[in-house]
């Protein structure tokens, strides 16, 4: 018997072949923390860690370049937590944050008014055909 080889991927990952970035994977399990009040536990998305430029060199979340937000998903949030649910993804200012490590897999907490907006689900909103 022969072992049969799983296609190589295109050269340059995802992003070369026009293809989504994958959401970041979420834990197992419950998280062995519990949020109080209006905290949020969220895992950054790949694309907001770091970036490439068109020539292809790699721009570190680091790098200053102006005020720029960014995108995670909803991962744990507090009792008082009332417009965002698990699993949404949001869109918050990445120097209102803090970092804490849990199992290995560094998450950003946030307070809810520190969110800006959250991504509507693809294909989410109906169309009522009514006109403003």
């Amino acid at each position: 018997m022969t072992a049969e080889r799983a296609p190589a991927p295109a050269r340059g990952g995802p992003a070369a072949s026009g293809a989504p970035k994958a959401a970041p994977k979420p834990p197992d399990g419950p998280l062995p923390v519990r949020l109080l009040a209006d905290r949020l536990l969220v895992l950054l998305d790949a694309e907001s860690a770091e970036r490439r430029s068109a020539g292809g060199i790699l721009i570190p979340a680091t790098a200053a370049v102006g005020k720029r937000l960014a995108w995670a998903h909803v991962v744990a949030a507090g009792d008082s937590v009332r417009q965002v649910s698990l699993g949404e993804r949001v869109l918050f200012d990445p120097e209102d944050r803090a970092e804490v490590e849990i199992g290995g897999q560094t998450y950003v907490l946030l307070r809810e008014r520190n969110v800006h907006g959250v991504a509507e689900a693809p294909g989410g909103r109906e169309s009522t055909g009514m006109y403003l």
